[in-house]
């Protein structure tokens, strides 16, 4: 059962808990970074294809434009994705999630590998985990940039271009803007 979402002002800002089923909550307005997966309909590569994977970052960096929030890290896998990101100038890292997931749904022909027809692009829900101290943006980045390396993908991260780790190794700017933590 989804609950409405409750408001609550601290010091001139608004701090905003949606409900979610079995008693989650989002927690935003806390000026925290969002480290957020969000997985592909029944976790198929719908993301396999190079063309895809840019279709994808290409999207993602159309969305930060519009909506202001800034990226700190990403990686896009064949069938997720991990976002690290700030809270946005318009919406909530919610709103970012609907409209880039409707977005890149609405560009795709949504056929599984072998193509046959699928009724969705993206799983339902994305998890995200409220993200408040260098430690933790450094844990995530890490595992964001490790994952195609763990999964057999690449030899090395600096091989998968479609993540933040060229940015952070090296200073080259990659396939989008990262915005590092300061």
């Amino acid at each position: 059962m989804l609950g409405a979402p409750s408001l609550l002002f601290l010091q001139g800002r608004v701090l905003v808990w949606s409900q979610m089923p079995e008693g989650l909550q989002r927690r935003y307005g806390m000026g925290h970074l969002y480290f957020i997966t969000c997985s592909c309909y029944r976790r198929l590569p719908l993301l396999g294809t190079v063309d895809f994977r840019n279709l994808f970052v290409k999207i993602l960096g159309e969305v930060r434009d519009n909506y202001g929030f800034a990226l700190t890290g990403y990686v896009v896998m064949p069938e997720h994705i991990h976002l690290l990101l700030s809270e946005p100038v318009k919406g909530t890292p919610s709103t970012i999630m609907q409209v880039l997931k409707q977005r890149v749904s609405r560009s795709s022909n949504r056929v599984d590998p072998s193509g046959q027809s699928l009724p969705q692009f993206w799983e339902p829900r994305f998890y995200d985990f409220n993200v408040w101290s260098q430690e933790k943006i450094t844990e995530k980045l890490h595992y964001m940039h490790l994952n195609p390396m763990k999964r057999g993908l690449v030899s090395h991260p600096k091989e998968w271009v479609w993540s933040s780790f060229s940015f952070y190794s090296d200073g080259e700017s990659g396939l989008i803007r990262i915005d590092p933590v300061r």
